[in-house]
């Protein structure tokens, strides 16, 4: 199994993620955003959105967009679950994941900031403060959705780590790269806090993969 990556990428971060939890160490190559390199024509055969993760398996077959790997590999390798067996719990798990996967993290990738700085000229404090915002939509509806649901436990449904614990940990890691404090929004910080107890969530973390700096 091969994982194209770059240490940045909170989509892959997720990825990442997953086959810690899975016991599974694919290969690794790098896929440098800041040089473009997911724009180089041999990437965007494998994918053409030219967007990272992507995860080709021992038999060829190319997979990517996070979430869609992470129920793959959830079917594949169904030990830890990471979706919950009742269908209602299943559908509340995927929304939590995709409020953060579906409606915030696309609007802070690499390809709409460097729209934002090329296109409308937007400056480096200008794009922060963007980040900014769409984060704090974000984790205002999750705090809301989490802190009001008896269906909340010690994770983000029960005490089952999911995707939307999966999810919630690159919400926190991108919050921290554009300056958004998790302080007011208690119940996702309490969440965060508790997965990042867990090896596969830790060793993931954008700060522990090569080429990361130190700090961001």
């Amino acid at each position: 199994m091969k994982l194209f990556s770059f240490w940045r990428s909170l989509a892959t971060y997720r990825v990442r993620i997953a086959l810690n939890l899975k016991g599974i160490t694919p290969e690794v190559f790098e896929v440098n955003l800041p040089q473009g390199k997911q724009r180089e024509a041999d990437f965007a055969k494998i994918n053409p959105m030219m967007a990272i993760p992507a995860l080709i398996e021992d038999d060829g077959t190319v997979l990517f967009e996070s979430l869609a790997i992470l129920e793959y590999l959830d079917e594949t390798h169904p030990n830890p679950p990471l979706l919950p067996k009742a269908p209602k719990a299943r559908a509340r798990v995927r929304a939590i994941a995709q409020i953060i996967a579906a409606d915030t993290h696309p609007l802070i990738v690499p390809r709409v900031r460097e729209f934002l700085a090329h296109e409308y000229k937007i400056d480096e404090p200008g794009v922060l403060k963007w980040g900014n915002h769409w984060h704090n939509v974000s984790l205002k509806a999750l705090e809301t959705v989490l802190a009001g649901s008896r269906e909340t436990g010690r994770y983000c449904q029960g005490d089952q780590v999911t995707i939307a614990d999966i999810c919630l940990a690159g919400q926190a890691a991108g919050a921290s790269y554009f300056k958004a404090d998790l302080a007011p929004f208690p119940t996702v910080k309490r969440i965060v806090d508790e997965v990042m107890k867990i090896d596969a969530f830790a060793r993931a973390h954008p700060l522990k993969q090569p080429g990361a700096p130190a700090t961001v």
